[in-house]
C-alpha cells in the first residue's frame, strides 16, 4: 500500500486504483479507518484525538 505521510504515529495511505468514493486509509496503532475526500469516515474507527489530526 503506497504510504503518503506518517506523523504522530498515524500512517496515511492511498491506492491509485481503488473503489469509489475517493478516499484514503489511515492507521493508528491497532485502529484503521477509511476517510473520504469530503472528510467523512466511510469505514472503521479511530479515537477522536487522532482522527482530528487527519483533517
Amino acid at each position: 500500500m503506497p504510504e503518503i505521510s506518517r506523523f504522530y504515529g498515524i500512517v496515511i495511505m492511498m491506492f491509485y486504483n481503488d473503489h469509489n468514493p475517493p478516499h484514503f486509509h489511515a492507521n493508528y496503532g491497532e485502529y484503521k479507518v477509511v476517510i473520504s475526500i469530503d472528510e467523512e469516515v466511510v469505514d472503521g474507527y479511530m479515537p477522536k484525538r487522532a482522527l482530528k489530526t487527519c483533517f
